[in-house]
């Protein structure tokens, strides 16, 4: 398990995690998911303008060992996809809360992020 679950982020109880940047959301997987996962290998993305479900899976992520949903934290229009990660999926494993993010949403109810776990709830739910 990661020792550092960084104070400014939120989370869901399926590893995802969200950092709002003025009007938009970024979103991303966690230390402790890309860890249990192992080597990323592959990560499916979802299109430019699609609109996407708080809960619902919204990509793929697929390592060495599994391959495993992306569940969105929040409802709405990605507005940024990391395509990085298209041919270089590995990132997510060196630098989950950076380079590792995987798309930027424009959400379409901005009090969900607000029901979403804060870094002490997701600790305690690591536990």
């Amino acid at each position: 398990m990661s020792d550092s679950i960084p104070q400014n982020l939120k989370y869901t109880k399926e590893h995802e995690w969200a950092r709002v940047e003025g009007k938009t959301v970024v979103v991303g997987v966690t230390a402790h998911a890309q860890e249990a996962l192992g080597d990323v290998v592959y990560v499916e993305l979802p299109k430019l303008g699609a609109t996407i479900t708080e809960g619902k899976q919204f990509g793929v992520i697929e390592s060495t060992k599994a391959v495993s949903d992306l569940y969105a934290p929040l409802s709405g229009k990605v507005v940024k996809v990391n395509d990085e990660l298209t041919g270089n999926p590995s990132i997510i494993n060196t630098d989950p809360y950076g380079a590792g993010w995987i798309v930027e949403v424009e959400p379409s109810d901005t009090e969900q992020v607000g029901r979403l776990l804060d870094a002490a709830a997701y600790g305690a739910l690591l536990k």
